[in-house]
């Protein structure tokens, strides 16, 4: 069961801590949760928006998904937007004691625990290990933890906190230069696993890199290779040598990020598992310092295991107070940039629009859009990504097992099979049966697979687009935000 705590608890809460041993975990869980609803209810976006649905809003719904020959579940819809319009106005967070995760109320709502021990075994690989000054907190992020709705997730993303604590910021930054190549080093390659690239540090000048400019201050990705050198030899826009190394970096990390590949024989599916971190210093006076000066919100996470709640608390009470209205505002500049007309991506847009309608209080293009992610032709979203996972994964001298490889090349062509029909059927299936020979063969044509994953987001863009404006205000919020 899942419990909402509020303020009217504090006085019952207590006497059960002191009296009932055989609960005290759970109850710790809950008085900490209670702590940090006392500290973060926050006037919201939902709450100042709230449109209190009617059965007309519903039969709107109903009406623009029947226009577009989406399946919509009307009870269901009437359910979850119930969900919603009982809790606006409060910034929750709920505890499910079954399975021991925990979240923002709204986030809780769309997640589905039904994968998730093969999301804790991923969390496995991909999270950073506590150790005596670091304490860590691991959270499903994107369409992994939307997975009562998103039947064909992207990516497998992860976003976990990770406190440093050390006498200084200095040594605190030092110590996550440490524990972050450590982890890289650890975990470099597996038969079911290959680490693929680290975001760690900005660039202390404008470089060129692979033949592209890169600006001061922009995030550093680092290849397994250098990390393990701990250096990158680039160009100055002079043309001059420079030479990055990890060590000097460390002084500003930036934005974090560590991405690999990942396989699961069980399940015979390949994903791009990624780890966002958000690392904080904590002082010996207890003081919480973002060391990317920037302290992340919680509202698209679901924590994976309740022991960490004490940590989630503690940080969580740092939030800014306007944190939601922000998290909404760059949600928003993301949805700009996914539909802006050189390089659309409609299916990304969509997945922001939702957290924006959700979180802002518009649950009647929330509970439409709800819709159009379980629907078949968006397993073209997922195949779209899987092909450069594929790629990635069947690199020249991957140990990732090369039957895992092909057995997701052949899940990849039912999708597409069970998607489309005609002429489009024909030459996808047609390019993917050349990515399984190149698997086969010991690698994938590069320009093969681009030219796959460039067919399929065009059908994806079309078939999002088609339906998202089937329902006016979608349209409408679509049209100000490609301006």
């Amino acid at each position: 069961m899942s419990d909402r705590l509020r303020r009217s608890d504090i006085l019952s809460l207590q006497p059960r801590l002191q009296h009932q041993p055989e609960h005290v975990l759970r109850l710790e869980h809950a008085w900490n949760l209670l702590w940090l609803e006392l500290g973060l209810v926050l006037e919201t976006p939902a709450a100042r928006n709230l449109h209190r649905m009617t059965q007309d809003d519903l039969s709107r719904i109903v009406e623009s998904a029947t226009r577009v020959g989406l399946e919509l579940d009307s009870a269901e819809a009437e359910r979850w937007l119930g969900a919603m319009q009982s809790g606006a106005g409060g910034d929750e967070i709920t505890l499910d004691h079954r399975t021991g995760v925990f979240g923002h109320r709204i986030v809780m709502l769309d997640f589905s625990p039904a994968d998730l021990a093969f999301f804790r075994s991923v969390g496995a690989l991909v999270e950073i290990p506590d150790e005596d000054d670091i304490e860590t907190a691991l959270a499903l992020s994107g369409s992994a933890a939307q997975s009562k709705i998103q039947a064909y997730p992207g990516d497998c993303d992860y976003f976990e906190r990770v406190n440093v604590k050390a006498a200084t910021r200095a040594d605190a930054c030092r110590r996550t230069a440490e524990v972050l190549r450590k982890k890289v080093m650890d975990t470099l390659e597996g038969d079911t696993y290959r680490f693929i690239e680290a975001k760690f540090g900005q660039y202390p000048v404008d470089v060129i890199r692979g033949g592209s400019p890169l600006g001061a201050g922009s995030p550093i990705a680092w290849s397994a290779e250098e990390v393990e050198s701990g250096e990158i030899v680039a160009e100055t826009l002079e043309g001059d040598e420079v030479a990055i190394r990890w060590a000097e970096v460390a002084v500003e990390p930036g934005w974090c990020k560590l991405d690999w590949v990942v396989a699961d024989p069980v399940r015979k599916q390949l994903a791009n598992a990624s780890n966002m971190l958000d690392i904080t210093w904590e002082a010996p006076d207890g003081s919480i310092t973002p060391l990317d000066g920037y302290l992340d919100p919680y509202f698209q996470e679901v924590y994976l295991n309740a022991a960490e709640v004490p940590l989630f608390s503690k940080l969580a009470q740092h939030v800014s107070a306007d944190a939601l209205d922000h998290y909404v505002a760059q949600l928003e500049k993301e949805v700009q940039k996914y539909l802006a007309k050189d390089h659309p991506n409609v299916g990304k847009a969509a997945k922001r629009m939702y957290n924006v309608f959700r979180m802002s209080g518009r649950y009647m293009e929330a509970a439409f859009l709800r819709e159009i992610f379980d629907e078949p032709t968006t397993a073209l979203y997922q195949v779209y990504a899987v092909v450069r996972t594929i790629e990635e994964a069947s690199e020249p001298g991957s140990a990732v097992d090369q039957r895992a490889v092909l057995d997701q090349v052949d899940r990849t062509i039912i999708d597409v099979v069970r998607a489309l029909e005609g002429v489009e059927e024909e030459e996808i299936v047609a390019q993917l049966l050349a990515v399984r020979d190149g698997v086969r063969d010991g690698g994938v044509d590069s320009d093969l697979a681009e030219e796959a994953r460039a067919r399929l987001l065009n059908l994806v863009n079309n078939f999002f687009y088609a339906k998202m404006t089937a329902m006016p205000e979608v349209r409408d919020y679509m049209g100000s935000m490609s301006g």
